[in-house]
């Protein structure tokens, strides 16, 4: 008997959040990645930012929140494919979403992306697999 809670496909969720100077010192201390572009805005300006470049996986698990909701308390990631096609600046707002594409079985593939707010380009694709929580694959 499942009690996982049922998903259609073309269900969506989406989470929109401004990427902050806080939240990249936390990155910084989680991941240890001190790449010049992530923490020093001088170093960032050299290189034609308008500014400290948030980190891509920082931008990009802001679908996981999407796949969250989508997924419910009993499913987990199993796979996870992003292509980030431009940087997000500290300090701009980006809009994750996820939608549900396909079912098989227990496993459900859900299309993600990234858009920033303020200029409506979209900065990450992808693709997610979820399945229940107990599963190995």
């Amino acid at each position: 008997m499942s009690t996982q809670t049922p998903l259609t496909v073309g269900a969506t969720f989406s989470f929109r959040k401004t990427m902050t100077v806080a939240e990249q010192a936390m990155f910084t201390g989680i991941s240890g990645n001190l790449g010049p572009l992530y923490v020093d805005a001088y170093a960032a300006a050299r290189a034609g930012a308008s500014g400290m470049v948030a980190f891509e996986l920082a931008v990009g698990a802001l679908t996981t929140t999407c796949l969250a909701r989508l997924g419910g308390p009993e499913r987990r990631i199993a796979d996870l494919a992003l292509s980030f096609s431009a940087p997000v600046m500290v300090g701009e707002s980006v809009e994750a979403s996820a939608e549900v594409t396909a079912l098989e079985g227990e496993a459900t593939t859900c299309r993600i992306a990234c858009t920033n707010t303020g200029t409506g380009e979209q900065v990450a694709t992808g693709t997610a697999r979820l399945v229940p929580f107990a599963s190995k694959g």
